[in-house]
């Protein structure tokens, strides 16, 4: 199977890592998740598996290593050897903590739909329609994203000339 897109993961993925380098108090708390059945959520995780999410946060654990090495060997450049070989470990002891996140989000899928919508979905994505959109939708969606950039690019050059044009009024070239 597909995963749910190539650039859209990998962009979700580098925003959420991002997020981890955040002071605490800069971070926006999530919600309370109402209440799932043990049944939702399994609902939930066979739809993440068929989207095959786990692709979006595979390397979390090492990515959050490397990047925390990297910060701590800023400002400890003596200590390179040392924070290399540490790496290794902390990466070893908290191997496998990425599928925490496969957890959460099942938690996350369960709470915003109904167990029987959750069914319902993973009816769907069994079918033909579901298998084919599966498949597709993370090149539509790759597609998309490159067509929003192309248009964003190309609108900031008709807002760029807005500007001039209204600041030319003003007898303001820029």
């Amino acid at each position: 199977m597909k995963c749910f897109s190539g650039i859209l993961s990998a962009a979700a993925l580098a925003l959420g890592l991002a997020l981890t380098i955040v002071p605490a108090g800069a971070q926006q708390k999530a919600p309370p998740l109402k209440q799932a059945s043990p049944a939702a959520i399994a609902a939930a995780k066979e739809i993440l598996a068929m989207k095959n999410a786990s692709a979006m946060y595979a390397n979390a654990v090492p990515n959050l290593v490397q990047q925390t090495k990297d910060v701590l060997l800023q400002n400890n450049l003596n200590y390179q050897k040392d924070l290399n070989e540490v790496a290794v470990i902390v990466a070893q002891s908290l191997a496998g903590r990425e599928k925490e996140i496969g957890e959460g989000m099942a938690k996350i899928y369960a709470s915003e739909f109904s167990e029987q919508e959750l069914k319902d979905l993973v009816t769907f994505y069994k079918s033909t329609l579901g298998q084919k959109l599966l498949g597709t939708e993370p090149r539509a969606i790759q597609f998309s994203m490159s067509y929003m950039n192309q248009w964003a690019q190309a609108f900031a050059e008709v807002v760029n000339s807005q500007f001039r044009a209204e600041m030319r009024k003003r007898g303001k070239e820029i």
